[in-house]
This record gives C-alpha cells, structure tokens and sequence, in this order.
C-alpha cells in the first residue's frame, strides 16, 4: 500500500489479468520457497511510528502534504489522513547496541519532524487514538491526496454496495456509530515492528509473533477514548477491524483486519495462499516488474491486515526475505514507552522461536487469539491463558514469566547488557505501577473531570518530557 497508482477506477479485464498475475506469483512464491532460495539472514529489526499532527487547539491539523514538503526527509511518509504521517527506521541487526540506535534515530526524526510542525504553528504527538478527534475530521475532505487513498475507499464502498462502514464497540461505555467512507482507520495510529529471520526460521517467529501478541497488548494499552467514550484498553484494535470491512464480521476467514485463523503449519506461503483463496482484489494496479519481485502479491497483502503479518522483502543484494510485521501496538506514549515494547517483542518472540520443543505444537491458536481480544479490551486486568495452560492476570504473568523470557531472548540475541536493563526496566516499572497510557488517561480524566482538550494538553506536556509513563504524574 506503500507506493502511489495511476488510476482509481478499473473495469472487468484489469482485475481478471490482475488475479492472472497474483496467481502465476503466488505458485512462484511456493517454488522459491520450496527451494529455499530466500535470504538465510537474520535478525533483522525495523519500525514504523504513525503519528498525529494536531493544532494549538488540540485538533487535528490536515496539512501533511505541506509538512513533509517542508520535511524533505525520505523516512517520513504521508498516511491515510492529511493529519497523521509516518516515520520509519533504517532496518538494522538485532544485535549489541540496536535498541539505542534505534531510539537515537527515531529521536532525531522526531526532533527534525518536530522543528518543521513548530514553524507551521502545529505539533506532532504520539497516541492510539487521539483524544480530541471527531468523527466529522474524519471525512473524504481530510483524505491524504494520493490515489491509491481515493481507490481503497472506492473499492470497499463498492463491496459494501455503498453502505456505511458499522462501528460497534462495546466496553466501560458503548459506541454505536455509521461511517459513510474508511476514513475511521485514520483514527488509529500504530507503532509497528518489523522482524526478519532467516527462511528456516521464518515459521517459528511468525507463530511466537502471534502468542506474544496479547502480552504485548496488556503492556501497552494507550487507546482508550473515542468520540467521548471510554471503551476498550485498546480500542483501536476494534475499531481498526471495523473500519475496512467488506464482509461478514463473524467470519473471521474474510475479514480484512483479523488475528487470522491459525499458526503457519510447515511454511509462511500458507498465509499468501490464505490469501488468494479467501480475500478478492481491492486495488488491481497491473505492474511493469517481473514476477520475481512479487509486485502483484505484495500488493494485494498489503490490502489485507492482519495483525500479525508476513511481509516478502529484498536484501540489498537483491535476494528475497521474510519477515513479520507485528502491528499490535499504539503509538506512543513516549519513545522510552515504545522502545521498551520493541525489547519486549523482539526478546519474547526470540525466547519464543528458540525453544526446543514449538510452543506453538501444545498452545493452540484459539488461546493465542483469545489472549489478544481480552488484552485489548482489558489490559493489564486481563486474564490470560499461558504455555502450561494457567489462566493468570496479565500483570502477573508479565513479571513473574514474560519479562524473564524477554530478557533471555534479548541475552541469546547478545544486545547490549545495559539496554536489555534500561528498557526492560522501564517496561517493569510500567507494569509494578498499572499506569500504562491507557490507565493514565482514564485517571487524568478522572480526577479532574477534564475534556478531551485539557486531556491531550495534559498528555501533550508529559510526552515532551520524554519520560516513560509509568512516570507521569496524574
């Protein structure tokens, strides 16, 4: 979804040769890897920060295409809205000092991205769901000026036969909305993972990315509030889900934001031939690129988001490679915050994908998706189901199982010492104090019966501290 298109509309002939292409790259990909000629270098880690451009106000400032003109910095991307933007990292070995490097290169962005807001008399900020938004921000008017933004909405309103996207999330309070476009995703902002493995060992961190998925949930909470409603501990999750679906919710196979159905089994092609047997073409951009870049699969899996999901990329060799975008997590609070859930993920989903015996093998997919939904909907005060099969508060299991696995993982990948202490630490205070964002703003909220306006002027304060949240006075 990453690169612009020609055109929005496209006629009969255009998809069946698009579906031709998919087909014909879909059983190369199933000869490449049965021959395992993809890239056996791994660990490799990456980020994508989402991120929200709001006014003095505290409302959303639709004037991305201005900022990242000004920006002129390759690393920051427009998104669906012309209110949020994206910075990305520079893939780099998960090994020695990366977690610093990476919350270094992600501070400059984000200072350099700062600068230019500043002078346009706006303010980038880091949450899942922005306080003060309103669902009339969220039109067609606000739609970032690309193309392939006016085609998605096109394609999923057509498949809908023109009916408006259904919102119904029922948490602390309800929420029952229509919405006449997609423009709801926009809505909800992500701090996304990258992590490449070599092809042999490309099954098991997919599968250990989807158990650590719930954990991961129930530690980083930061999206509780829409349109004035308190609902989930991370409300984008259902709210993202609901957003560009074209059809039946309770069929979890169709649904084109989902946990999926089951692990990968003996390879991660099963999620692409998932792919083309279970989700029709959205956006049929027929490519001048020879099969072997994968240009027509690539496309149509970035039309399907899933939350944990298989990427097909290239080293800079040229040589394809795998890996998995875990998408579970919000924005923000704080870089400390994110870089903290980025050594949780990374150590856990190695612990996890080094054991001996699959996890995977005796932990069914159902407790892995089970664990997701209650940790998004009740964070910290989740219960969650473990390997040896114990239900457990989320708190609990995170300190007393989680982090030691985390930290083990992060040993056997040999990070920095002092890394693995300061952001682990971090994530351990998070959890000892319950105040993730999520707990923050609901008490701010709270205690001083605020509005969304003083809400985000207080977060906004405490997020340029740069100090983690756990440390942020209420």
């Amino acid at each position: 979804m990453g690169q612009e298109i020609g055109q929005t509309r496209f006629d009969d002939d255009t998809f069946r040769e698009y579906e031709r292409r998919l087909f014909h790259e879909t059983e190369l990909l199933w000869t490449e890897l049965s021959e395992e000629r993809f890239s056996d270098i791994g660990e490799i880690g990456g980020y994508e920060l989402e991120s929200w451009l709001i006014d003095h106000n505290f409302f959303p400032a639709p004037i991305n295409k201005t900022f990242l003109g000004r920006l002129n910095n390759p690393l920051v991307v427009p998104e669906l809205s012309r209110f949020n933007v994206e910075l990305n990292g520079v893939p780099l070995p998960l090994q020695r000092d990366v977690l610093s490097v990476m919350a270094r290169e992600m501070n400059q962005n984000w200072q350099q991205c700062q600068e230019v807001a500043h002078e346009m008399d706006s303010v980038l900020m880091m949450i899942g769901i922005l306080p003060t938004v309103r669902q009339s921000d969220l039109c067609l008017a606000n739609m970032s000026d690309l193309k392939r933004y006016r085609a998605l909405n096109e394609q999923v309103l057509t498949r809908r036969a023109g009916r408006p996207l259904r919102i119904h999330i029922d948490g602390r309070e309800r929420l029952n909305i229509d919405h006449p476009d997609v423009m709801l995703e926009a809505a909800t902002t992500s701090f996304q993972l990258h992590l490449q493995s070599g092809q042999r060992d490309a099954v098991r961190y997919f599968n250990a990315s989807l158990i650590t998925a719930g954990p991961l949930v129930a530690a980083a909470g930061n999206s509780p509030l829409l349109f004035d409603a308190d609902l989930w501990d991370e409300t984008r999750i259902s709210l993202f889900e609901q957003s560009v679906e074209i059809g039946d919710q309770s069929d979890q196979g169709s649904r084109r934001v989902s946990f999926g159905h089951d692990y990968a089994r003996g390879s991660v092609f099963e999620c692409f031939a998932d792919n083309l047997s279970t989700h029709s073409v959205l956006l049929p951009i027929l490519m001048d690129t020879p099969p072997s870049q994968f240009a027509h699969l690539r496309l149509h899996n970035g039309t399907i988001w899933r939350w944990v999901r298989p990427l097909i990329g290239f080293d800079p060799d040229g040589t394809p490679h795998l890996r998995i975008e875990q998408r579970v997590l919000p924005a923000g609070p704080t870089i400390a915050d994110m870089m903290a859930n980025a050594a949780l993920y990374f150590g856990l989903a190695r612990f996890l994908a080094s054991l001996s015996e699959a996890p995977e093998s005796s932990f069914s997919f159902d407790k892995a998706r089970n664990n997701f939904y209650a940790a998004a909907r009740d964070g910290l005060h989740a219960k969650l189901t473990w390997l040896d099969g114990s239900a457990i508060d989320a708190r609990t299991l995170l300190l007393e199982e989680i982090l030691p696995m985390a930290r083990h993982g992060l040993k056997t990948l040999e990070i920095d010492p002092d890394d693995i202490d300061h952001y682990l630490d971090i994530m351990g205070s998070r959890i000892k104090s319950g105040q993730t964002g999520s707990a923050w703003q609901r008490a701010y909220r709270e205690k001083h019966r605020a509005d969304s306006l003083h809400l985000v002027a207080a977060y906004l304060e405490r997020q340029r501290s740069g100090a983690p949240v756990h440390e942020w006075e209420i």
